[in-house]
């Protein structure tokens, strides 16, 4: 059975692109000249969308939480630099003030918060009336009525340029993937709820750039909408999930790797 939601063609958004879908930047911005030149870097490459985590939900304390409110004017320097609109997870309806204050382009919200109801209701009321463009990542663990559940908040609360975005599910008994695919989640979803644009990230799913060229072409091969990927200027000193991160040059080659049209 189908589910009945509101949701707005990719081709109206506001984020101009072509064939598919690009997002790409750090885990986390770490500093003024690491997103500048990070971004630079990716300038002239298709992307449509300069990611940057500013608040970081780490799995444990003591390691690099993000630098905050004071890192979206960097983003948006550095993304106004290379010609690149730019996207910020938010977790707290303070996170969604402070994006929506610095005009921040697109919104996301990450797998931590999608596995949590009372969460995305606060961020749902929070979007109430703003035009923007949220992307929602599936929860952590796979359950797809929860992947469904947000996208549904946030569309009842009036935001209808919605995207999801496949970045693999925690499982008891883990493969060679930092965190299974699950194909036939995304695809369900996909059908369960026509016109989703839906996009997938290899880089938590994979959780090291080995497999990162397979995972994307498989998301090309199933008909996703584009892809998700971590970019850092220096990739051996990021400040979190270094292993996952790749240069500008290679996020050039495996796109140009792809057997698709980008």
């Amino acid at each position: 059975m189908q589910i009945d939601l509101q949701i707005a063609k990719l081709k109206d958004w506001r984020i101009q692109h072509k064939q598919k879908f690009l997002v790409a930047g750090p885990c986390s911005l770490e500093s003024e000249e690491q997103i500048m030149q990070t971004a630079l870097g990716l300038s002239g490459y298709g992307v449509n969308l300069l990611r940057a985590g500013i608040w970081k939900p780490r799995t444990r304390p003591g390691t690099f939480q993000g630098l905050g409110a004071e890192g979206l004017k960097w983003l948006k320097n550095a993304g106004a630099a290379a010609k690149i609109p730019v996207a910020v997870e938010v977790a707290t309806p303070y996170h969604v003030e402070q994006c929506l204050k610095h005009d921040i382009d697109v919104l996301w919200i990450g797998a931590r918060t999608t596995t949590n109801p009372f969460s995305v209701q606060l961020i749902a009321d929070s979007l109430r009336g703003a035009d923007v463009e949220v992307m929602v990542k599936n929860s952590i663990n796979p359950d797809i009525e929860l992947w469904i559940g947000a996208l549904e908040r946030l569309n009842l609360a009036g935001i209808k340029k919605l995207m999801a975005v496949h970045r693999g599910f925690s499982v008891f008994n883990p493969t060679k993937y930092k965190y299974e695919p699950l194909w036939e989640i995304p695809t369900k979803l996909k059908k369960l709820i026509p016109g989703i644009p839906i996009i997938c990230d290899p880089s938590h799913i994979c959780g090291e750039t080995g497999l990162l060229l397979s995972v994307a072409q498989k998301a090309m091969d199933l008909q996703f909408d584009g892809l998700m990927l971590e970019v850092h200027i220096d990739p051996q000193k990021a400040l979190s999930d270094a292993k996952q991160q790749i240069t500008p040059e290679a996020f050039k080659n495996l796109i140009n790797s792809l057997k698709t049209t980008l």
